[in-house]
């Protein structure tokens, strides 16, 4: 496949997979998690393209978790490119370091508690009932892995859901139908900028092993690997309850 027929097919299954989730509708608000990287920047420009077509509002929150050193060199990016795609932006900076202390909870646990709660805070203030977060098929397919290493029941096999309710908003997840490589595409498509997050490429987080090591050792056997266990993920919807 040329590349042109890549990025088209990228697109239309973007719009394809909107289309049956009823991500967006008309007048109705939705907040984007951007941290800054390569798939909270595609989300955030494909969202906004959206917006303009199906007429609702768009704005996107970085959340400061206070934990790397070039913490605030992503929240000032973030608030960049939310400039340049003409988003209304919002910064919410949290401690983790105290709410692990607090609540005796991982620095990860704590991160992922104090984020949801952020960008709940943020929503509520700008009249958004929805949350778009940029998840993605290789996302999916670690969690499968990781809660398969860890030992889980059922459940865990369940992955990431496309949607789910979080108080009285809902989370979406526009990209949960499309790989890491496609959302690079789209990023290289329309010329966005973007910054990694260096701890994404450090060995010694179980998560990391698995994008990096596992899941390309399962890959050499078949290529398709993360859209089988996204298939099995969604499968299992139908006889366990999330």
């Amino acid at each position: 496949m040329d590349k042109s027929n890549f990025r088209a097919v990228t697109w239309q299954s973007l719009i394809k997979f909107e289309k049956q989730n009823a991500f967006f509708k008309p007048k109705i608000g939705v907040l984007v998690g951007l941290s800054g990287g390569a798939d909270s920047v595609a989300l955030a420009h494909f969202v906004k393209q959206l917006s303009v077509k199906k007429q609702f509002s768009v704005y996107a929150c970085h959340v400061h978790h206070g934990l790397r050193e070039m913490a605030d060199r992503d929240a000032a990016f973030a608030k960049k490119t939310s400039k340049e795609l003409e988003i209304p932006f919002i910064l919410k900076k949290v401690n983790v370091k105290a709410l692990a202390k607090k609540e005796n909870l991982s620095v990860e646990h704590a991160a992922r508690k104090a984020r949801y709660q952020a960008l709940s805070e943020a929503a509520e203030k700008c009249g958004c009932k929805k949350i778009a977060l940029a998840h993605h098929l290789d996302d999916n397919a670690e969690t499968f892995l990781l809660n398969v290493l860890r030992g889980t029941k059922a459940k865990g096999l369940l992955g990431i859901p496309v949607k789910r309710a979080l108080g009285k908003l809902e989370i979406i997840r526009p990209f949960m139908c499309i790989t890491r490589a496609e959302v690079d595409a789209y990023v290289k498509e329309h010329k966005l900028s973007f910054i990694n997050d260096e701890t994404n490429f450090e060995q010694v987080y179980t998560r990391n092993w698995v994008r990096g090591t596992l899941l390309p050792l399962l890959e050499e056997k078949q290529p398709q690997i993360r859209r089988h266990i996204n298939d099995i993920a969604q499968d299992l919807y139908k006889y366990i309850k999330p």
